[in-house]
């Protein structure tokens, strides 16, 4: 006897369980660094803050840094979600398709010669970069037919690119660049309050976005010509979609710098655990992104404490085997 398949209502358990995981996260967040706090003072010194260090500590540093790194972990799970559809490659990510890359390369010159320019100017700066790098790379992949592999083969080129090119403004105007240098760090040490007022209403605009969206995701995800049968305006759909993938990425970049494969890594977990449907997977995909991205954040306190491992490094160090994986999957 066949197994059935599990309905929509079991697999939205998921929901508050990626719920739940995240708060451990935060909570976790919270409590540990270079000097660790109890567990069971956390709810007093959140909700009656006062003059002490351990107060000082959590409002001042770790709340503000933490949301900084949830909303960027939930901007690029999304973002990854939303390229992978759109493109129909398990391969595509803001990082491998060039979007992170291009994105800090905007803000880099934008800081260096526009540096009156006010600091909300950066998600925009960022998704100008971005859409550049990502229709470079669709360009690049396009005139030699795209397949999966050769449009993440092309994304990556134009990210050395970019990297290159943000290297070179970095020596040639090495005191201005200075200024972009935190942001491009691919890390969340030491963001602040206004750093987390600047990328939330972009992050969760995005988000919200992109969930009024899901159901003309799932049609464009079952194939250009199915979703022309049912009645859809592909290349506006597609452009919209794409648009608000690159658009979370920028956000999330502008604020922590390119920190590669969250895009690439949670959506795969997102589907493992509900399934094709956008419905579900795109909210799975936003608390799994922030969840795992704060994860990161405690462990890079943790490796060399009191020392501060770049998030960007520990991330990476899982994505890079889960890319090779999956590309050669793909390739067989």
């Amino acid at each position: 006897m066949a197994l059935s398949r599990p309905s929509t209502l079991t697999r939205a358990v998921w929901l508050p369980i990626c719920a739940a995981l995240l708060l451990l996260a935060a909570l976790a967040s919270l409590a540990l660094g270079a000097s660790d706090l109890p567990l069971d003072r956390l709810p007093r010194l959140l909700l009656h803050p006062d003059d002490s260090t351990e107060s000082l500590v959590i409002h001042t540093l770790r709340l503000p840094r933490t949301l900084v790194a949830a909303l960027a972990g939930a901007g690029l799970g999304v973002s990854g979600l939303l390229l992978q559809a759109v493109t129909r490659n398990p391969l595509a990510d803001p990082g491998i398709l060039g979007v992170e890359a291009g994105g800090g390369l905007g803000i880099l010159v934008m800081v260096v010669f526009l540096p009156a320019a006010p600091a909300w100017l950066f998600v925009p700066a960022a998704f100008l970069g971005g859409t550049l790098a990502a229709l470079v790379a669709y360009g690049v992949a396009r005139s030699v037919g795209v397949t999966p592999l050769r449009l993440a083969l092309a994304g990556v080129a134009v990210a050395s690119l970019a990297g290159a090119a943000s290297r070179a403004i970095q020596i040639l105007w090495e005191t201005r660049a200075q200024g972009a240098l935190s942001s491009l760090a691919g890390s969340v040490a030491g963001r602040t309050w206004a750093d987390a007022g600047q990328v939330a209403p972009w992050v969760l605009g995005g988000l919200l976005l992109a969930l009024l969206f899901t159901p003309r995701v799932n049609v464009l995800a079952l194939g250009e010509d199915v979703a022309r049968g049912l009645g859809a305006r592909t290349e506006r759909d597609s452009a919209i979609i794409t648009g608000l993938g690159v658009l979370l990425a920028a956000a999330s970049v502008s604020v922590v710098g390119p920190i590669g494969f969250v895009g690439l890594i949670v959506p795969h977990a997102a589907r493992t655990l509900v399934g094709p449907d956008h419905r579900l997977g795109l909210p799975v995909a936003a608390l799994l992104g922030a969840a795992f991205l704060v994860t990161a954040d405690v462990a890079a306190r943790l490796v060399d404490r009191p020392a501060e491992t770049p998030v960007g490094i520990l991330v990476a160090a899982v994505g890079a085997p889960f890319f090779v994986l999956i590309a050669r999957r793909r390739a067989k």
